[in-house]
């Protein structure tokens, strides 16, 4: 694939989703037409790999602003090419128990289900590719473990309406497997601001440097 700001060329194979966040304009609309424009806004070398920044702007076909995505695209083996590193990471977890907890399991066939948004990467259902990938078996989906603890935040802090939450960010510090075990600890800073992270049943952290906006 062409390198990307003529810094890194990408194997499909090496991608990983690194980072995800999101900002909420306003409510979304039941029914729509969507525009959504797409932007590269950096390539930062991390060394062992690429951090490749995305930032997605979707609009009614009014011209209203709904949200904004940035999107982090890890690429493995692709630093190393005299890049800023980019910077520090920010959010992370207070040195003390968290406020809140919540558990959700995730079901065995919940990769095959998440395809259904449209994500058919061969990663998260084929053996065979993610063995090339470096994983015994596959992984799920970066935005479905997304899902997970922004429902936690939500049902937890928001009382189930999406109208209080205007902005949810993580980095995806570990892989969630179908069948993990989700459990989202979460710590009230103030001010609407809930500073999180998600870990699996065996206690690898899957989800870091998190945090959400809440009203």
């Amino acid at each position: 694939m062409a390198g990307i700001a003529g810094a890194v060329e990408i194997n499909p194979v090496m991608i990983l989703h690194g980072e995800q966040s999101i900002q909420l304009h306003q409510p979304i609309p039941l029914k729509a037409t969507l525009k959504t424009k797409g932007t590269v806004t950096a390539v930062y070398d991390k060394g062992k790999g690429a951090l490749i920044i995305i930032e997605a702007k979707t609009k009614t076909d009014g011209g209203d602003a709904l949200f904004t995505n940035t999107f982090g695209v890890f690429v493995r083996g692709a630093g190393g090419f005299g890049g800023e590193r980019g910077p520090e990471a920010a959010n992370k977890a207070p040195d003390r128990a968290p406020d809140k907890t919540v558990e959700m399991i995730t079901a065995t066939n919940q990769a095959m289900i998440y395809r259904l948004s449209g994500d058919r990467n061969p990663l998260h259902v084929d053996p065979a590719f993610a063995s090339m990938a470096g994983y015994d078996r596959p992984i799920l989906h970066g935005l479905c473990s997304f899902g997970y603890v922004g429902r936690a935040v939500l049902s937890t802090y928001c009382g189930n309406d999406p109208a209080r939450l205007s902005a949810l960010s993580a980095r995806f510090s570990g892989v969630v497997y179908p069948g993990d075990t989700i459990t989202t600890e979460m710590w009230d800073e103030g001010s609407g601001k809930i500073v999180f992270q998600a870990k699996t049943q065996e206690g690898r952290a899957v989800i870091t440097n998190a945090a959400a906006q809440t009203s």
